[in-house]
Formats: structure tokens, C-alpha cells, sequence
């Protein structure tokens, strides 16, 4: 793994809110420290309604994970666009981040330890 990068599991329950509606809830995130950035909370895919994520054209590049793909969060009250982020095929350093999700934290997208 890169020297700057740090994966653990996240302790306690995690959720995700979009618009009042709970996208997920789980008790297997990750946390992904980076260097002098935030740390990022990681949810499994499996604890996330998908439903309600439609995928983006974006995508980006990370020397160290790997390529990005996006998702738009579609709730009854608003569209939240390119708020969410994977690394479906990451690199062998960060591979514990497959088949998980992230999302970018604004006033209406909300991550947070219940």
C-alpha cells in the first residue's frame, strides 16, 4: 500500500443520508486515511440502496487506488449529482476498497457514526 495511505475498518454503525432518506446503514465500513486529506468512510455496496444511485459519465484517476467511477444520488427532493464514488477494479495496495462506495459530505448528503 502506498506509504500515505491507511485502510481500517471504521468502528461503531456508519449511515448515509441524501434529501431525509437513509441510503444505508452499516457496521462493516472502511476508513481511508490519505496523506494530510480527511479520512473518507468506505460503505459496502451490499449495505447501500442502489436503487436510488444512478451511474455518471465521471470518472477520474488516482495513482494510488486506481480509477474512479461516479454515481448521482436520485431522492424525491433532489438529484445530488457525481456525489458518489468507487473504485470497482482498485490497485492490489487498496483492494479492501472494492465493492464499496463513498460520497462526498455536502448539506444535503450526510455521513455519519450512530
Amino acid at each position: 500500500m502506498a506509504d500515505h495511505i491507511r485502510i481500517r475498518k471504521a468502528d461503531g454503525t456508519w449511515t448515509v443520508r441524501s434529501g431525509g432518506a437513509i441510503l444505508g446503514e452499516t457496521t462493516n465500513a472502511l476508513e481511508l486515511s490519505e496523506g494530510d486529506y480527511p479520512p473518507v468512510i468506505y460503505f459496502p455496496r451490499n449495505d447501500i440502496a442502489m436503487a436510488m444511485l444512478d451511474r455518471s459519465d465521471k470518472s477520474t484517476h488516482c495513482p494510488h487506488k486506481g480509477d474512479a467511477t461516479y454515481y448521482h444520488i436520485a431522492n424525491k427532493s433532489s438529484v445530488s449529482q457525481d456525489a458518489v464514488w468507487s473504485y470497482e477494479s482498485p490497485m492490489d495496495a487498496v483492494a479492501q476498497i472494492k465493492d464499496h462506495l463513498a460520497f462526498h459530505t455536502t448539506d444535503s448528503v450526510k455521513v455519519e457514526r450512530i
